[in-house]
Formats: C-alpha cells, structure tokens, sequence
C-alpha cells in the first residue's frame, strides 16, 4: 500500500459527517436491542476465544560477538505476515494470532491451545528464515538497529497535508486520530515516572502487547452479573501476570538517576502507555479506563453506543448477520476499556454477547498464556453460578485494586472478599480463592483433576515464589546496576536474557520453570 492510497483512505475517513456517523450508530441499536429481546445472543454454552499479540526481533548475527543489544526490534514484511497467517497490529513490527472459537470444555481449551502452538511453531519456523523472531512479552525495550527508540516511535511525514507515521500499519483509522480537528482527545504522549515524550501519532502505543481472552456468556441478560465478577477478578490477575517494568532505556529523563528509575518502576507500564496515548491530558473520563458497572445488557449497549467518536468511518456492509448493526460494530472499534462487553457474529445462529478481557501482558509462554485464558474461564464459570460476595466489592475498591497491581504487582495491597464472605487483604489467603474457583469453574465444564492442575501450576507457581515476569525482569537490571552495569546495558541484557530463556520454552515450557533453574 503506497503512501499516496494512505492518505487519500485517511481524508476519506476525515470526510464522514459525524453526525451522520452517529445517527447510523443510534440506528444500529434499536437493531441490535430487538435482537437481544429476542433471544438472538443466546446460546447454549459458553464458548472461548483468544488474541495473541507478539513483536518481531532480529535474529544474533551469528558473526557478531554477543552482548547486550543482541535482539533489536524489526519491522515484519507485510507478505511474512500474510503468509504465516497473522494479522497486523499498530505497528510495523506486531503480528497477532486470533484462534478459532472454541466450545468451553476440555477439548475445547485443548483445541486453543494446539492451535496456538500449531501455528506460532510454524510461524516460528518462517520468520527464522528471515532472520527474525516473534516475542511473546508485554514490551519492547530493544529499539531497531540503527534507530532510536524515540526517533521510531515519532517519526512522522506529511502528504499533502496528512500526518502519516512512518512505522504504523496501513489503518486509515489509526492515522485519521493525529489529522482530525478532535486530535486532542488522544493524549499522543507517555507519561509515567521518569518518561515524558510527546509525539505526533499514536504509533507510541506500539510499545505494547497483550492477550485477550474472550468467553461468551449463554443469555445475553447474564453479561452483567458476568462482567461484573470480571471487573473485580482484573487487579488480582493482572499483578500475577505484570510484564512490562521498564521502557526502552533512552526514554528516559536525562536527570534520572538508575536508583530512581528502579525505585519508581510500575510493574505494568503497559497500562499507563495505553491510557496516556489514547486519553486527553484533561476535561474527559478517557477512552480507556477502568469501566464501571452495569445493570442490564441495554445499558452496555447504550455506554458503546454512546461512547465519544475519535473519527468516524465509512462502513462497508457485506452478508454477515452483525451487518445489521455495523455502524455500531465500528464504534465499538474504538470503545477501549480494560474489559469491554462486545456484541457481534457472522450469522444468525453464531451471534454472540461476550466478554473481553484486555489487562493482560503477552506472557513469557504460551503456557502461561493459556494458564490467564483457563483462569479467566474458571472464574467465569464458578462464581456467578456460587453467587460469589466478592461481586458486593464496592467498585471503588475494584478500581483501587487494578491501578494498585499495575504499579506493584504481587506486593500491592488488595481488597477481595472470599467465599465465606470476609474481606481480606492477605495475599495467600486472595490467590487461594481466587485460584481454588478457577480451579472448581475448569472442573465444572469436564476437566479432570490433572487437567486443571496443568492449566493453573504456572500461576500457583508465581503467588508461592512471589514472583512475576515484571519482577524477574526488575530484580536482574537492579542486580547488573548493582555490580557496576550502565543501566541501560542491564535493560538489554535482562531483555536478551528474558528472549534467550523464551527461546527454549516459549512452546513447550513455562515461566515457573525459569523460576525452578534459576535463570538469570
């Protein structure tokens, strides 16, 4: 796609009447809120789905003494992407997996996986010849050989009058948000401790990666109740999953000190990139945020619908039943918050209302991915039907729990009510419900015994050795500094040392066996 076709998309894009837009999408939901009346979205079991998001090194040149620096990012050819099967992410250096819908039971999480390992093992197999490698982790830190990480992350041309990021996928949507006269609803900028960079795109939101575990409820009425154990399951997952404690070191402040920037690292820096990229500096609630509470599945569909619009696109219709409310689908494009219902199917008998569950950081393994989607899915299944207290945990204090795992991780403070109905802060005691319910919500949809011990040691692993990716990363960069490395040296080691140890276990292993050897 040439730069020209680019921009004439993107003044396209720029020339749809909002108004028009949203009338459409005001259209689309009294549509949409028939069918649900109906029974359309219902469906007989639950069923679950995953997003996969990984970023490109380069391969050591065998040549070439090692040392840090060894895994610089890299741009994937459009055609290794379209031959392997992935899809194209922000940036020119993502590729993500979608797998296959699968029914919740034991063939079905084994199906996920299978497919996940079938085809990241064949993609592997085609970027090594390439000379490159796909990452499985919540950050890049290693900028392009030859690069800057600021100078990738801001480079920008214009063309005839339109601001094109030089390293961002062909999507009109995401260029169209630095071209509209509303481009100050999108903060465009990093901000967290010791980081500041203002850029002239959202391209810097391409730091990041995640999973995305999806599970379909049976009776659209239920999302609510479903989303809103969801909600309060987020903080205490996410601290187990935190993978993201540093920025690529020349981001920096020049007048932070080593000392300073380990002492103020969140362990989950890819929260706060989302929302500063993406949210106003001020006077709005921000597109992505921690979303409250809702009491019917109407009411999900009205907080979509009324979601404000960065830019409204024209919509193609083809033959898929959620064609009927495609303008809404659209608008759903951009309603960004940690966990967000979504409403859609190719046909009729397919149409779905699910739950999508967006704090987690791509992980060290695929095991330890699918140990997040098994979790999620347990919880899902086990505390709505035991009615759980924990859904009476003031949303406050839910709220409180997630920012508090983004900056902490496992040493956060929590707030969790447990089966019998006492709230508790102690760590051991949360993750054991917390745990010991994914485990019984596996073992209600078939799994046996085996099955969900499996599935869940990886994230047992983590609560007893009180350790995460996030945290292995920051306690080696602090012992390099400690024995006299630069410190960003000792980010490019610890993150050479993190895709050396992934190159070994990425399919077959887990992070709790990087914990068992002690890999440094």
């Amino acid at each position: 796609m040439s730069d020209d076709d680019l921009a004439e998309r993107v003044d396209s894009a720029l020339s749809v009447d909002r108004e028009s837009f949203q009338a459409a999408v005001d259209d689309d939901v009294a549509v949409l809120k028939e069918e649900l009346a109906a029974g359309t979205f219902d469906n007989p079991q639950a069923i679950l789905g995953l997003e996969y998001e990984f970023y490109a090194v380069s391969e050591p040149d065998t040549e070439r003494q090692g040392g840090a620096g060894n895994y610089p990012l890299r741009r994937v050819p459009r055609r290794l992407l379209e031959f392997i099967g992935f899809e194209k992410e922000l940036g020119l250096h993502n590729a993500e997996m979608t797998t296959s819908p699968q029914p919740f039971n034991r063939h079905g999480l084994l199906a996920q996986e299978h497919e996940v390992l079938a085809r990241l093992e064949t993609a592997l197999d085609c970027t090594r010849s390439e000379g490159m490698r796909l990452v499985s982790d919540g950050m890049w830190t290693i900028p392009p050989e030859g690069e800057t990480a600021s100078q990738y992350l801001t480079d920008s041309v214009e063309d005839r009058g339109v601001r094109i990021a030089t390293n961002m996928s062909d999507s009109a949507r995401y260029h169209a948000m630095a071209n509209t006269d509303r481009a100050t609803t999108a903060g465009m900028r990093l901000d967290a401790p010791n980081v500041d960079l203002q850029a002239d795109t959202v391209l810097p939101e391409s730091l990041i990666t995640s999973i995305q575990p999806h599970y379909q409820v049976s009776h659209a009425a239920d999302l609510p109740t479903f989303f809103r154990y969801a909600l309060r399951i987020a903080g205490p997952l996410l601290a187990l999953g935190v993978n993201s404690p540093f920025f690529p070191p020349e981001l920096y402040d020049d007048s932070a000190s080593p000392a300073d920037i380990l002492d103020d690292a969140w362990m989950e820096h890819r929260i706060s990139v989302f929302e500063t990229v993406l949210n106003a500096a001020s006077d709005t609630a921000g597109k992505v945020r921690f979303p409250r509470d809702f009491e019917t599945v109407e009411e999900a569909v009205d907080r979509i619908a009324e979601d404000d619009t960065f830019v409204p696109l024209d919509v193609e219709e083809t033959n898929r039943f959620d064609d009927k409310f495609a303008h809404f689908r659209t608008k759903h494009g951009t309603y960004w918050r940690w966990v967000r219902p979504v409403f859609g199917g190719p046909t009729r008998s397919a149409a779905n209302a699910r739950i999508e569950f967006r704090p987690i950081p791509a992980q060290p393994t695929v095991r330890d991915s699918l140990a997040f989607q098994a979790a999620f899915a347990g919880l899902m299944e086990a505390l709505p039907k035991l009615e759980h207290p924990v859904a009476d945990l003031d949303w406050e204090l839910a709220h409180d729990n997630f920012y508090r795992a983004m900056r902490d991780g496992l040493d956060a403070d929590f707030t969790w009510i447990t089966n019998d109905g006492k709230q508790v802060t102690d760590t051991v005691a949360i993750y054991e419900d917390i745990l010991d319910h994914a485990e019984q919500g596996l073992k209600n949809r078939g799994l046996s015994d085996d099955d969900t011990a499996t599935f869940l040691y990886p994230l047992r692993v983590r609560v007893r050795q009180h350790t995460t990716p996030a945290r292995w990363k920051h306690d080696r960069v602090r012992e390099l500094v400690a024995d006299g490395t630069a410190f960003d040296e000792a980010v490019y080691t610890a993150q050479g040392e993190y895709i050396d140890a992934q190159r070994e276990t990425l399919l077959s292993g887990s992070f709790a066996d990087w914990l068992r050897e002690g890999r440094n």
